[in-house]
């Protein structure tokens, strides 16, 4: 298989593509709108399946809730005190997969304590549900991609963890799931998609539903917010991928039945590795949510919140309240207290809370626990709610759905699909002392790209021995090397600088000043690979410059309303557009050019 690359051509072809379906061309047989996990996934299935396929998003991929969740592929321990063991099996199946065979690279396991405050009844308890967790795990006819739990008593526990507070637990059990660079995954997925002949389009918002007299749907109102064109696709299947614009991208079909979803926001915060003594990660129940203390690189994530929002779907920020709730949890179980003072970053995300039942008109739906699939007009499919750990299970329900009798004949077979990186992981792997010598790069340098790469880091070394400048640290980011920055824009697809800081790399949370040192030096490698002339480029870092400062800001207010209105400060240099009369946000106009910033819009996100 040719691996395609994600270049500004690229994305003109896909473009190109869905222009001529109305100029001639065979209609598309499936559109997708999202380019998140669910999107993704569904543009991997339904190309696998040999059928003509495009995905497209308003923003840069993975720009919604695919790149703020907790950054975790598990099977949801929480569902077996549901007694729901289909879902928990599912989940545990689909995370083995993609650590065994789909996405090695990607998905790593990592081992967490679940700390005890009584030596009998809790230990006897919690442990046959981690006993049976592990026991899911095992009946999917795999070989163990996990090791099994392990019981931890007090003095474990203090090796293991030594800043858990002496007195917070007796002992603890050790089980394991797995974390990934969410972000990644999913551009990883949509190269994939794209490796196989899908069309796949950034930046690109459905601006409205085409149908017959009937009301069926035929296909998509679309414009190029990097350009403002204007174009129209016909598709025999749309599949609505949306998340939590759901209910927004439906009424753009004029149909009154769909799903119902919420937004609820959860928040992040990022804390310095050795702020906290531990070696493995933990987790805690609250009063609201669970809290995850979660190992990763160089640092620590501990989150999450649940709350109602009910503000800007495409930059929710994390308040102040949201932050103390975090730290004071975490605290509540450490020895040495952490304090707003290291915390290096935080982000927040939104869940799309499916709610029971369809909208009146919906004609049917197949629901599961965690998602549902739904049909409210002939030619549109729509499906919501879900987690990032079953995306493959999701995407297959989807197309399975839209395709409806022709999905006997056409199965899914993404089960068996690695993603691009992962096929020669393992040679790899035995060459990285090898590499590492001839390149002047330590074992954790290795470890870094590999985990990113995978085998596709033979790309980047053929970038290296061309320009061996490449192969040295950023200077103000010494995480990176150039030849990364340089590849996020000449093969994933980044379209600006502030995708290359929040999707490409981590650097928008993983360094307290949210990469702004690095921004020259970053600019200097993408600037000449866009075409950036001057005045692009200082364009480019100037709106870097007003996000992240609008960030700083809204981190410091204490409640949504305070934090968004200054997190909207901050202008989009792509913006997307209003959509079904969305009040226009302060300092912005109604169908205003991509040069010009307006509201955020619902659709393609």
């Amino acid at each position: 298989m040719r691996t395609a690359a994600l270049t500004p051509r690229l994305r003109d072809d896909a473009l190109a593509a869905l222009r001529a379906t109305t100029e001639g061309g065979p209609e598309l047989d499936v559109l997708v709108i999202g380019g998140g996990v669910t999107g993704a996934g569904i543009a991997l299935d339904a190309v696998t399946r040999g059928l003509s396929t495009a995905v497209i998003d308003a923003q840069d991929w993975a720009s919604g809730t695919s790149s703020r969740s907790s950054k975790l592929v598990h099977g949801g321990l929480r569902y077996l005190q549901m007694l729901d063991f289909h879902l928990v099996r599912e989940a545990l199946t689909e995370r083995d997969l993609l650590i065994s065979d789909l996405a090695p690279h990607l998905v790593k396991p990592v081992p967490f304590l679940y700390p005890l405050e009584n030596r009998v009844w809790e230990r006897a308890y919690v442990g046959a549900g981690i006993a049976l967790y592990d026991t899911l795990a095992s009946v999917n006819g795999r070989k163990r991609a996990m090791p099994l739990h392990q019981h931890v008593t007090r003095k474990g526990l203090e090796r293991k963890f030594p800043d858990l507070r002496h007195d917070a637990a007796v002992g603890a059990i050790q089980y394991w799931d797995a974390n990934v660079d969410d972000a990644r995954l999913v551009s990883t997925l949509i190269r994939t998609a794209a490796s196989y002949g899908a069309h796949a389009a950034s930046r690109t918002q459905v601006v409205g539903l085409t149908t017959t007299s009937g009301g069926a749907v035929t296909g998509a109102e679309l414009v190029d917010l990097e350009t403002g064109e204007h174009l129209t696709v016909r598709a025999r299947h749309v599949i609505n991928a949306t998340g939590v614009w759901t209910e927004k991208t439906e009424s753009l079909a004029g149909t009154e039945g769909g799903l119902r979803v919420l937004a609820s926001k959860g928040i992040h915060i990022v804390v310095p590795r050795d702020r906290i003594a531990g070696n493995v990660g933990l987790i805690l129940q609250t009063e609201k949510s669970v809290l995850f203390v979660i190992p990763w690189s160089r640092y620590w994530v501990i989150g999450t919140t649940d709350t109602p929002y009910e503000q800007d779907l495409v930059h929710p920020v994390a308040t102040s309240e949201d932050i103390d709730y975090v730290i004071d949890h975490a605290n509540a179980v450490l020895s040495r207290p952490i304090t707003r003072e290291d915390v290096i970053g935080t982000w927040a995300g939104l869940r799309p809370l499916l709610q029971p039942g369809t909208k009146e008109g919906t004609s049917s739906a197949k629901v599961s626990r965690e998602h549902t699939v739904a049909s409210p007009t002939p030619g549109l499919t729509v499906i919501a709610g879900g987690k990032l750990t079953t995306y493959r299970v999701m995407a297959k329900d989807a197309v399975d759905f839209a395709i409806g009798s022709r999905a006997t004949t056409l199965p899914s077979i993404t089960h068996k699909i690695p993603l691009v990186g992962a096929e020669g992981l393992e040679v790899l792997q035995r060459q990285a002392r090898d590499i590492g010598s001839r390149y002047g790069w330590d074992r954790g340098r290795m470890d870094h790209l590999l985990h990113r790469y995978g085998s596709l880091l033979g790309e980047l070394l053929e970038m290296v021995d061309e320009d061996p400048s490449l192969g040295q640290p950023l200077a103000a980011a010494p995480a990176y090397i150039g030849a990364e920055i340089a590849y996020a824009v000449t093969h994933e697809g980044a379209l600006h600088l502030d995708d290359v800081l929040m999707h490409r790399t981590r650097l928008n949370y993983e360094v307290a000043d949210k990469g702004l040192a690095a921004l020259d030096e970053i600019a200097d490698v993408i600037a000449p690979r866009l075409g950036w002339d001057d005045a692009t480029r200082a364009r480019e870092i100037d709106a870097y410059r007003q996000r992240a400062q609008a960030e700083f800001a809204a981190a410091e207010q204490p409640d949504d309303a305070a934090a968004q209105a200054a997190r909207d400060a901050a202008e989009d240099l792509a913006p997307l557009l209003p959509i079904g009369g969305e009040p226009v946000r302060p300092g912005t106009k109604p169908g205003s050019s991509p040069s010009t910033p307006a509201t955020a819009g619902p659709a393609g996100t």
